[in-house]
């Protein structure tokens, strides 16, 4: 029997019962909990198999719910928040003693966003307390866009997939945090770092840090296929070494027109955003079809191209 439903009435009472619920962002699906049950995000992380160091994304309605969350908010982070909420944006905040140790990894800041989906923002609203809710996937593994890659990730260890149907922009948000008031991003993704700077200026990258992250998603190796995946910029170079090879290609635009190879083209139009969406659902098709081998092609180094660059390098990270 599925577990994916539409009924947030259902996914209501879950969460209220501190039962853990799998629900639709315009990024990617994530594995929600009460912020303030302890069994509720103890949960979240043995579920996912997630380091205790790796801290939690919070989910609210409302910039009003922010008073309730954090002590202090730069002016950037206003102009960021009045310029992206509800959106792809995550900001990494001073939080008030009312979130619990557990969510930050013991850190003096929260991660909080509010997702630009219909149906999360009804959840939300209709909820006494905000949600936690990282990807909904194993840790490391491919993130899920769909209801069903939830489901194949957890059908026995949850109750419920919110279906809030394919996920607009297809991967994660771009999270910032402040350092002395500047700010600085810790991971790259769906909003592009030119639509940031067009709101604060110049903006820092800091993106990776294995020892005691400062924001989720900055580990080296994340959103990884089982298939040995290798990123490139010749695909057809790099299709000839494996002569002999069941090969899967990840390409942006153009086809390579080898009747030999697994191909999946992301965007024939060029659409940055169009390849972003299609992104994870892409590695997840090829991930299940037996192959020895995937090879997905450099994006170009601007806009969404540069967050796309960054799943696929941690996906092929070694």
């Amino acid at each position: 029997m599925s577990i994916i439903s539409k009924d947030i009435q259902k996914a209501v009472h879950l969460l209220i019962n501190e039962e853990l619920v799998a629900i639709p962002t315009e990024t990617v699906y994530g594995l929600a909990g009460n912020i303030f049950s302890e069994k509720a995000i103890k949960s979240i992380f043995s579920t996912k198999k997630r380091p205790f160091f790796n801290p939690l994304i919070v989910h609210i309605p409302s910039i009003d719910s922010l008073e309730n969350i954090v002590t202090h908010i730069p002016e950037k982070a206003k102009l960021l928040a009045a310029a992206f909420w509800p959106g792809s944006l995550t900001l990494v905040l001073k939080k008030s003693d009312k979130i619990p140790d557990l969510i930050t990894a013991g850190k003096d800041t929260v991660a909080v966003r509010i997702p630009n989906h219909p149906v999360t923002l009804a959840l939300l609203k209709q909820l006494p307390f905000p949600l936690a809710a990282p990807s909904a996937n194993p840790f490391g593994s491919i993130s899920p866009t769909k209801p069903t890659h939830v489901e194949g990730y957890f059908k026995n260890k949850i109750q419920m997939v919110l279906d809030g149907g394919s996920c607009a922009n297809g991967i994660e948000s771009t999270i910032i945090g402040f350092e002395d008031g500047a700010p600085i991003i810790y991971r790259l993704g769906a909003l592009p770092l030119e639509d940031i700077e067009a709101v604060v200026g110049k903006v820092a990258i800091k993106n990776k840090k294995e020892e005691n992250p400062d924001a989720p998603g900055m580990l080296a190796r994340h959103y990884a296929p089982k298939t040995s995946t290798f990123l490139v910029a010749n695909v057809f170079s790099e299709v000839k070494k494996h002569s002999g090879k069941k090969i899967g290609v990840l390409v942006f635009k153009s086809s390579l027109h080898d009747k030999n190879i697994t191909e999946i083209i992301l965007s024939k139009e060029g659409s940055m955003q169009e390849a972003a969406s299609k992104l994870y659902a892409a590695m997840h098709a090829l991930d299940h079809k037996n192959l020895d081998v995937i090879i997905a092609e450099k994006f170009p180094a601007f806009g969404l191209g540069n967050s796309i660059n960054d799943r696929l390098q941690r996906a092929t990270f070694k």
